[in-house]
C-alpha cells in the first residue's frame, strides 16, 4: 500500500561543508525520488492539505501527475493557483499547513508536499514550460505596490483576468523578502527567485524598480493622475523592532533584516562573500523565529562563532523544525531560557558582550502558553562582538502617512478586511506583512490572491 512506503529523504550538503558556503543546503528530489514520494499519496476524497494551503493549490491533483511522470501537467496544475512553486516548496512552513494536515502524518510521516512542489517548479523552469496564458484585456489598470510575495501573487492573478498591471518596487531588484530577506543557501536568487518573477512578467505584468511610493509618487497620484482603477499595497514590513534595553545604540548592534539585506546585496552585486560585513569573532542573535535562524546561519558562514539567544525553551521556538535542525548540524550554539538585559560596550563604543538573565517557564495562561519568568540572581555575561536583533518587524509608515483616509492599527499595520484586503479607503486594497506584520511567504501570497479577486469584483461593480 502507498502509505506503507517510507518517506523519501532529501539529499543535502554535508553540514561541515555547507557551514562555510552559501550554496543551497537541500538538493531536492530527482525524478525517481519524486515519483516514489508522490506514490505515497492516497488521494483522499476530502483532501485536508488543500484546505490548509493559503493559496489553495490542488495538491493531490499535481502529486498524482508527478507519480505518473506527467511533470508538465503537474506544473500547469500548480500554476492555476501559484506561479512561485520553487519558492514556496523551499520556504513555506509545510509542517504547520499542508503537510500538517496530511492524513498519513497521523500514524507516520506525511507526504513531502513541499519537496514535491519544489521538484515540479524546478522541473518546469529547467524544461521551459510556458505558463503565460492570460485572458483578453479588459481595459482596466491596477497598480501594485511592492514586488514581494503578496504583490506578485496579486499581480499574477489580475493579469490572468485581463488587467493591465504594474508593480512599483522601492528597491533596485524585485522580490522583496524573497530577494533581500532570505539567504541564498535557503533560496537561490538567480536560479529560483529571478526565474519565477520572470514567469509573472510573462503574464504581461510590468515591474518598475526604484520607485518609493509616498516619495517618488503617491497613492493618490496613481489613482487620480495615472489612470489606475485600484491599488494593492503589498509593501511588506521592513521596520525593525528592538528590545529597548541599554546599549542598543552601540556599534555592532544591528537588526536581522539589515544584516540579511547586506548579505543578499553582495549576491545581487555579484560580489564575493568575503566582502566586508562586520561579524567579528562571535555573534549573538536574539530571537527564535525563521529570521533569527537565517541570520545566525549567515553569520556562521561569514566566519563567526554564532549562537541563538531565546527566552523560552527549545520546544517553544517559532522557527521551522527543519531550520533548527540544520542550524544545529552546522554548529550553531543555542542558549535557551536566556533573556538579554543590556548590551555591553567597550571604551570605543563597540559591542563587547551581552548581559543576560536566566529564565524559567511559569504556569500556563488561558491560552495554554507558559510565560517566561526571570530566575532571581541569575545574571551573567556573554562575550560577543556583534548583536543581531531578530525580534520581528512592522510596516514602514511612509505610505499610510502620505495617503489620506488610510487607517492603521496600534502596531502600525494597515487596517484591511481579512477576506478581501479592502482598506478604509475606497479602491485601495492591502495584504501580506503590511497588514499582518511579519508573517510567512505563503500567507502573504494568499492575501494577495484574495485581494486580486476582490479588486476584480470592485472594478466590475463600478462599471455597473
Amino acid at each position: 500500500m502507498a502509505n506503507k512506503i517510507p518517506r523519501v529523504p532529501v539529499r543535502e550538503q554535508d553540514p561541515l561543508v555547507r557551514a562555510s558556503n552559501f550554496a543551497e543546503v537541500c538538493y531536492g528530489y530527482n525524478v525517481e525520488e519524486a515519483k516514489l514520494e508522490a506514490s505515497r499519496c492516497i488521494n483522499c476524497k476530502k483532501p485536508r492539505c488543500v484546505d490548509m494551503c493559503p493559496v489553495s493549490v490542488k495538491i493531490p491533483d499535481f502529486i498524482q501527475e508527478v507519480a505518473n511522470g506527467n511533470f508538465e501537467t503537474a506544473s500547469r496544475i500548480i500554476a492555476e493557483d501559484s506561479l512561485l512553486p520553487s519558492v514556496c516548496g523551499r520556504v513555506c512552513p509545510q509542517e504547520s499547513q499542508c503537510e500538517g494536515a496530511c492524513i498519513l502524518g497521523i500514524k507516520g510521516e506525511p507526504v513531502a508536499i513541499g519537496k514535491l512542489e519544489q521538484f515540479v517548479g524546478d522541473w518546469g523552469r529547467d524544461n521551459n514550460v510556458d505558463l503565460s496564458e492570460v485572458g483578453p484585456s479588459n481595459g482596466h489598470k491596477v497598480a501594485v505596490i511592492g514586488s514581494g510575495p503578496a504583490g506578485l501573487a496579486c499581480a499574477a492573478d489580475l493579469a490572468k483576468m485581463g488587467y493591465e498591471v504594474k508593480i512599483f518596487e522601492a528597491l533596485h531588484k524585485p522580490g522583496g523578502v524573497l530577494e533581500y530577506g532570505i539567504p541564498e543557501f535557503r533560496l537561490p536568487k538567480n536560479d529560483v527567485v529571478a526565474k519565477e518573477i520572470d514567469n509573472v512578467r510573462k503574464l504581461g505584468v510590468e515591474i518598475e524598480t526604484d520607485v518609493v511610493v509616498g516619495r517618488t509618487v503617491t497613492v493618490d497620484d496613481l489613482l487620480d493622475h495615472e489612470g489606475y482603477d485600484a491599488v494593492f499595497i503589498g509593501s511588506g514590513a521592513g521596520l525593525p523592532k528592538f528590545m529597548g534595553i541599554p546599549g542598543e545604540n552601540l556599534n555592532g548592534v544591528v537588526s536581522a533584516n539589515e544584516f540579511l539585506t547586506r548579505a543578499n546585496l553582495m549576491k545581487a552585486f555579484d560580489q564575493e562573500y568575503d566582502t566586508p560585513i562586520y561579524v567579528g569573532k562571535s555573534v549573538a542573535v536574539v530571537g527564535g523565529g525563521n529570521v533569527a535562524m537565517d541570520a545566525v546561519r549567515t553569520a556562521k558562514r561569514l566566519g563567526a562563532e554564532s549562537f541563538i539567544i531565546y527566552r523560552r525553551s527549545e520546544k517553544e521556538l517559532p522557527a521551522r523544525v527543519e531550520e533548527v535542525h540544520h542550524a544545529k548540524e552546522e554548529g550553531i550554539i543555542f542558549k535557551m531560557l536566556t533573556n538579554p538585559t543590556e548590551v555591553l560596550g567597550d571604551e570605543n563604543g563597540w559591542v563587547r558582550g551581552l548581559r543576560c538573565v536566566q529564565m524559567e517557564l511559569g504556569e500556563p495562561d488561558a491560552s495554554g502558553r507558559r510565560s517566561p519568568q526571570v530566575i532571581p540572581d541569575s545574571q551573567f555575561d556573554i562575550e560577543c562582538d556583534v548583536v543581531i536583533m531578530a525580534l520581528g518587524t512592522s510596516p514602514n509608515p511612509l505610505i499610510s502617512s502620505t495617503t489620506e483616509g488610510l487607517d492603521i492599527n496600534r502596531w502600525g499595520c494597515l487596517v484591511a478586511e481579512d477576506a478581501t484586503g479592502a482598506t478604509t479607503r475606497e479602491g485601495i486594497f492591502a495584504g501580506g506583512d503590511a497588514v499582518t506584520g511579519a508573517a510567512t511567504v505563503i500567507l502573504a501570497m494568499g492575501a494577495g490572491r484574495a485581494s486580486a479577486k476582490a479588486i476584480d469584483e470592485y472594478i466590475k461593480s463600478k462599471k455597473q
